[in-house]
């Protein structure tokens, strides 16, 4: 796959990209440093509109282009690899900001000198503005949540650099989900002159990051080039591009070659290898990644919860586990994962695996002799995702339930999901949570909460439960730790007693670099962080 020199995407765009020359070594040789970091993933974006985020691959993407009001503090506040990192917020667009006692009113403090790449400034218009498009109902956006209690009445401006919001409720968690790459702030007049379908294709000059969207060929790559006029630190590599590889063992193939630098989740079965080889380097962590199976529970059989907890009982998450992820990942305990505040292990060991139990609920239930369900699984986006997905098959197999996996490209896979009620052809899918903010607000309303089932969120089991839907709003409103872990511990006894997914593994994250890579680091909310990798 490789020449003497590192190949670029496409012989077309070869020049521009501008590789400086590499010996052919596996994991990049070190005869100079590339001007340009070629890292491989396994999906194509759906959108580059901050807002419209649904997944942390993608997400990792735009955070290149964009900057947000506050991140948590690591190599893009300047802290470096090997210190603490993760464990506090700090400023970003933002320098400070205080909240009421109640909660309900937030002040921020915002950079000054800040321009956009389309050369216009940054100020609180432009926060308010973004706030606005957030509501906004024709603006593809699953974390709309996040300003559901604001008062749009009072958003004040005092100063050109100081912004005030007012909401009708407390709003305990703000600051968390202002870390994210769904609240990075657009361009306003980028925003207005595009409109938002253009927007989410990444056109140039629209962010303040400290990359520039260059190019985006579908299924191919996206090309992003370093801002000249960034406000913050400056990245060491020129350009950046994302090649969109979906086979793992292709990954692979190319870091080797040192046709990448950087490759997204290779094959689970060569991790130990890779970890033994000189010429590369495994990044790894535990994540708040909980993988799942969803069953939609207005469909024929999933309207009982005898077949849905029966489901749980007949597939064997560990043996999973060893035989496809190798070690990867741990069995879910609970519908959100050890390292978000408000975590409650419900059952110690996760769902048993009890195939005797399983068929005697479906003879309960009415199908003595199983049922046919279609099982969509992607392929690329979690590790070993399609093969985890055939051997969840195989195990339903035995109980009766013959499961048809499909799978799709993620842009089609993602927008199914998106479908109503009405119109949904999601019968049973595999999908995966992780939750932007490390707090059990973030992993359970976005998948639990009925107003969001599509076209407004990703719920695509139709899940409802009035209790669930009440305490979820409790989590996000009350301003004691104490009480709101009450609140999650509650939610989650009961959300695991419906099942409305099979409840399979929180998996570990990992990239796998060339050895003269180095800076890069695995952050919890399942993102790679090397916007500031460098080449020794």
């Amino acid at each position: 796959m490789a020449t003497l020199t590192t190949r670029l995407v496409t012989a077309g765009v070869a020049a521009c990209l501008g590789f400086a020359a590499l010996a052919g070594v596996p994991g990049g040789g070190l005869a100079a440093a590339p001007a340009t970091l070629a890292i491989a993933l396994g999906i194509d974006a759906d959108t580059l509109d901050p807002a419209g985020q649904t997944t942390a691959t993608v997400s990792n993407i735009v955070d290149y282009i964009y900057d947000p009001l506050i991140w948590y503090n690591d190599e893009r506040s300047g802290v470096a690899p090997g210190q603490p990192q993760y464990t506090k917020l700090v400023g970003q667009l933002a320098t400070s900001w205080t909240a009421s006692p109640d909660g309900r009113t937030y002040t921020f403090k915002l950079r000054q000198g800040v321009k956009f790449q389309d050369g216009t400034p940054f100020d609180a218009q432009a926060v308010k503005f973004n706030i606005e498009r957030m509501l906004d109902p024709s603006v593809r956006n699953s974390s709309r949540y996040y300003w559901s209690a604001l008062d749009t009445g009072r958003i004040e401006i005092p100063d050109p650099y100081t912004i005030v919001l007012h909401f009708k409720e407390p709003s305990a968690t703000l600051p968390e989900e202002l870390a994210t790459t769904a609240a990075e702030i657009v361009s306003p007049a980028a925003a207005k002159a595009l409109g938002n379908a253009k927007l989410a294709l990444g056109p140039v000059n629209a962010g303040s990051g400290p990359y520039i969207f260059k190019e985006w060929v579908h299924g191919d790559h996206i090309t992003l080039v370093r801002n000249p006029d960034y406000w913050g630190r400056k990245p060491y590599f020129d350009q950046v591009i994302f090649r969109v590889v979906p086979n793992a063992g292709t990954r692979e193939t190319m870091l080797r070659a040192g046709d990448v630098q950087m490759a997204f989740a290779p094959p689970a079965p060569d991790v130990p290898a890779m970890r033994r080889d000189p010429s590369l380097r495994v990044v790894e962590g535990p994540t708040d990644r909980a993988i799942w199976v969803g069953m939609n529970n207005l469909w024929g059989p999933f309207k009982d919860v005898r077949v849905r907890q029966a489901m749980n009982y007949a597939v064997n998450k560990q043996a999973i586990i060893h035989s496809v992820l190798f070690g990867l990942a741990t069995v879910l305990e609970a519908p959100t994962t050890p390292n978000q505040f408000g975590y409650t292990r419900i059952q110690p060991g996760g769902w048993p695996f009890d195939p005797a139990r399983a068929k005697r609920m479906l003879t309960e239930a009415g199908y003595p002799q199983g049922f046919s369900v279609a099982f969509r699984a992607p392929t690329g986006r979690y590790i070993q995702d399609y093969q985890a997905a055939q051997a969840i098959a195989a195990q339903l197999a035995n109980v009766g339930v013959k499961a048809a996996v499909e799978t799709a490209d993620w842009p089609s896979y993602i927008g199914a999901l998106a479908t109503p009620a009405d119109r949904t052809p999601i019968q049973m899918y595999m999908l995966g949570q992780a939750g932007p903010y490390l707090d059990a607000a973030s992993q359970l309303f976005g998948v639990f909460y009925s107003g969001l089932w599509p076209p407004h969120g990703y719920i695509s089991t139709f899940y409802k439960d009035a209790k669930v839907d009440e305490l979820l709003l409790a989590g996000q409103t009350t301003m004691n730790p104490e009480q709101r872990r009450a609140i999650y511990k509650q939610a989650q006894e009961l959300i695991w007693h419906d099942a409305p997914w099979i409840f399979l593994w929180a998996q570990n994250f990992y990239v796998v670099t060339s050895s003269h890579l180095e800076g890069v680091s695995i952050v919890p909310t399942e993102k790679w962080a090397a916007i500031y990798a460098t080449w020794k």
